[in-house]
Order: C-alpha cells, then sequence, then structure tokens
C-alpha cells in the first residue's frame, strides 16, 4: 500500500487527535512517590501522564506514514521509542523532534526507553556493556543524565518517563541483583532531580523479581514504574503473582508477546504487543 507523504499528515487538523491528560496521582501507584521538585522552582512536581489501553514496541520508530494507518486501523494507541542509550539495537535515523511531534499529534502516546549498560551477570553478547558493581549508583545516575537530555532534545516535558532497559540476566548471583538495584536506584535519583520520571523494563523472572524484593526490603527510591516482558499471552497488568498487586498498581506495562508481523490498513510493521495501564510521555 503507498504511504502517505509526510507534509500530508503535518496537514492533518490536531482536533482529531487529542492530546494525552494528566492523570489522577494514585496513592498506591508506587512503592516510593516522585520526591524531586519540579524545574520550574514551583512546590509541586510535574504532572503525569497515564495511558490504559493496548500498545507496542519496535526496534526502530516505525515511519509516521505507518503509524498515521494505524493509528485508526490498529488496536493500539501507544508505542515505545529507543530515545537513548548505547546500546540500542536499531537505528533511530527517523527519530527527531519533528517525527514526534507529528506522531503525537495522530494521538499517538510515547514509552521513552533507555538501552545502556546491562548487568553484570548477562548472557547477551550484542549487548557487551555491562554495570560494575562497584560503581552500580554511579553509573545509575550518568546514564540517567544522558536519558533526561534525550528526552529534552526530543520535546519530551518534565514529568514524563523513560524505562530502563534491563535485559534478562541469569537468577541466583546476588552480587548482580544488587549491582541492578543499585543501577536502578542511582538512576531513579538521577532523573528525579532532573524532573523526569523513572520506569524500568525487564524480564518477570530477573530484574522484576529483583525489584520486587528490593522495594519489600525498603530500598529506595524504586522507579515510579515498571515495565515487565512475561509472553504469556495474557493482556493484562494485574493477578501475576511475580508482581503483587500493591506495587506499582497503576504505573505497569505487560509485554505479553514477542515479536511478529502485524498487518493494519494494508502495512504490516513487526511488534511486541504490550498492555499498558501506566506512565506516558507528557506534553
Amino acid at each position: 500500500m503507498r504511504l502517505l507523504p509526510l507534509t500530508a499528515l503535518l496537514a492533518v487538523p490536531l482536533v482529531l487527535f487529542p492530546a494525552a491528560v494528566p492523570a489522577q496521582a494514585s496513592p498506591t501507584a508506587s512503592p516510593v512517590p516522585f520526591a524531586a521538585l519540579p524545574l520550574d522552582g514551583s512546590t509541586e512536581p510535574p504532572p503525569e501522564y497515564r495511558y490504559t489501553g493496548a500498545g507496542f514496541d519496535a526496534c526502530s520508530a516505525p515511519p509516521a506514514e505507518a503509524l498515521y494507518i494505524w493509528r485508526t486501523a490498529s488496536p493500539y494507541g501507544a508505542v515505545n521509542i529507543y530515545s537513548s542509550g548505547s546500546q540500542r539495537a536499531c537505528e533511530q535515523d527517523r527519530l527527531t523532534p519533528e517525527w514526534v511531534a507529528t506522531v503525537r499529534a495522530m494521538g499517538w502516546k510515547l514509552v521513552p526507553t533507555h538501552v545502556g549498560l546491562q548487568a553484570p551477570c548477562a548472557k547477551r553478547a550484542d549487548k557487551p556493556l555491562r554495570i560494575d558493581p562497584e560503581r552500580a549508583e554511579e553509573q545509575g545516575g550518568q546514564e540517567a543524565g544522558e536519558a533526561a537530555a534525550a528526552l529534552g532534545e526530543l520535546g519530551l516535558g518534565p514529568g514524563s518517563p523513560v524505562y530502563l532497559d534491563m535485559e534478562a540476566y541469569p537468577v541466583g548471583d546476588p552480587v548482580c541483583s544488587r549491582a541492578v538495584v543499585d543501577f536502578t536506584v542511582g538512576w531513579t535519583k538521577a532523573l528525579h532531580a532532573a524532573g523526569y520520571r523513572s520506569g524500568f523494563y525487564s524480564s518477570m523472572d530477573s530484574g522484576i523479581a529483583d525489584l520486587v524484593a528490593a522495594a519489600r526490603a525498603g530500598r529506595a527510591p524504586m522507579p515510579d514504574a515498571v515495565w515487565y516482558a512475561r509472553w504469556d499471552g495474557h493482556p493484562s497488568t494485574s493477578g501475576d503473582p511475580g508482581l503483587p498487586d500493591d506495587l506499582w498498581a497503576g504505573h505497569r506495562i505487560h509485554q505479553h508477546r514477542g515479536s511478529a508481523d502485524e498487518t493494519y490498513g494494508g502495512v504490516t510493521l513487526n511488534v511486541d504487543p504490550d498492555a499498558l495501564d501506566g506512565l506516558v510521555a507528557g506534553p
């Protein structure tokens, strides 16, 4: 199917695609509330933006023309973007401030994602850079600075989350688990200081399990939102014994199936489907 030119997309009336609106805060949404003051000097934290519905992630930012067709032809309303990180797997040549503005005008909600250092015990050869357990919290803060700068460059404002992509790693290594938690604490502290919210993506059986244990032990600050991979085919964000419902309620994304080609309106994309009841980027 012939895709529409970008100039045609920019001419679409914005009234057809309403922007995200601030969500009401939930007292049980996170083990640790957002604590940083906003960048404008006021006494209230920036608003959070939430979306409930179907979404997907793709390795590269999809063509805007494809998203224009999928916005009405597909069941999806949110898409991730690999906004930063030294270990992103795919090129992001389409990911520009203009692309962000265009797809947001269509009504898409965005899930920014950062792919940086991985767990010390991780086995993936395609992501060789690892956390140093002796410097984990410091390194997490450094990567948060990179992630926050990238959000600003893309035009995503304070209060937006960015999800740390921590790929699955072997369980049972206490040094490795502690390094991941320490790194995530540093990541969260620095993002809060910059006026952004902290997210964390990982396998339910590795990174998420370690964060649940850390939250139960009182480690702080924990991320504001989690995005967990469990390919069980169930597009829900609750009822999983690995992630108790009292933790991160309303601040969750569930990647429930691995990558596959899907076609809507004659346009095919390779996607990982997600169920969202969680944080997305603000204006």
